[in-house]
């Protein structure tokens, strides 16, 4: 199976796993050696080694971020592509709540594959994102819901 096949597919069930908290259906995407790294600063950044500990970090993000919205939409501003081997793509996501401002946060996708099987995932935020977000999440945090809740 080609790399961008196996991308969207892996992509389709990380949004059924955001709805149903399962991250079974995840294992089978991704090496158990996988790495995840996000380049940003603050409140982005960091480097997970392993399915659990990428799995671990996913489902914190989830939950404390992205699912403390009402609403989460997702839009593909350029690829996927293959470039150098590896899957890249640019995306935003824009997060709403009733009653805040909306939150839209750009960001770059880079996946590479290990046969059918991710063995990294990194994302990349534009220098202006954390500014941004930091801004947004101290005049705005402490009015979504908390985290888990």
């Amino acid at each position: 199976m080609d790399a961008l096949t196996r991308f969207q597919e892996y992509a389709a069930a990380f949004e059924e796993v955001f709805r149903s908290d399962d991250w079974s259906a995840l294992e089978p995407y991704f090496t158990e050696d996988a790495v995840y790294e996000i380049l940003g600063g603050p409140p982005f950044g960091g480097r997970h080694q392993g399915r659990d500990a990428v799995f671990t970090h996913l489902k914190g993000s989830l939950d404390g971020f992205d699912r403390r919205f009402a609403s989460r939409e997702l839009e593909l501003l350029e690829g996927p592509a293959l470039r150098e081997g590896s899957v890249w793509l640019r995306w935003r996501a824009s997060y709403k709540s009733p009653g805040l401002p909306e939150l839209v946060i750009d960001g770059e996708e880079t996946v590479s594959f290990e046969g059918d099987r991710i063995r990294r995932l990194e994302d990349r935020f534009p220098p202006q994102m954390s500014p941004i977000t930091e801004a947004w999440l101290g005049a705005y945090g402490d009015r979504l819901p908390p985290a888990g809740g």
